[in-house]
C-alpha cells in the first residue's frame, strides 16, 4: 500500500514557475514508476511526466517537455514537477501516481494523491 500526498499548488502569473511535490508513505518507494497526470475542467485526465524508480529514465508530454522537470529523492520518498514557463492551458488539477510501469495510461497507475490545483493569471 502506498499513500500519496500532493503539495505545492496555488495560483501563478503566465511565465511564473511552480514546484508541486508529492510524498509517498511505505517502504517501496523506489520499486515504483512515479508519474504526474492533469486534469482540466471538463477534459480527460492526461499525463503529464513520469520517473523511473532509479530517477535514472524521465519521459514527458509533448505539452510540457523542456519546460518541466520531474524528479524524485528516494531518501525522502517524494517525487517533484518544476514548472517552469507556466501557460494558462496549464491550468487543471495535478496528480501523482504510482505504478510498477513506464507507461501514459491512467489505467496502469495504482495508487493516486488527492490532487492539488494550478491556476495559471494570463
Amino acid at each position: 500500500q502506498v499513500q500519496l500526498v500532493e503539495s505545492g499548488g496555488g495560483l501563478v502569473q503566465a511565465g511564473g514557475s511552480l514546484r508541486l511535490s508529492c510524498a509517498a508513505s511505505g517502504r517501496t518507494f523506489i520499486a515504483y514508476v512515479m508519474a504526474w497526470f492533469r486534469q482540466a475542467p471538463g477534459k480527460e485526465r492526461e499525463f503529464v511526466a513520469a520517473i523511473t524508480g532509479s530517477g535514472g529514465g524521465t519521459t514527458y508530454a509533448d505539452s510540457v517537455k523542456g519546460r518541466w522537470t520531474i524528479s524524485r529523492d528516494n531518501a525522502k520518498n517524494t517525487v517533484y514537477l518544476q514548472m517552469n514557463s507556466l501557460k494558462p492551458e496549464d491550468t487543471a488539477v495535478y496528480y501523482c501516481a504510482a505504478s510498477q510501469r513506464v507507461v501514459r495510461t491512467p489505467e496502469a497507475y495504482v495508487y493516486w494523491g488527492q490532487g492539488t490545483q494550478v491556476t495559471v493569471s494570463s
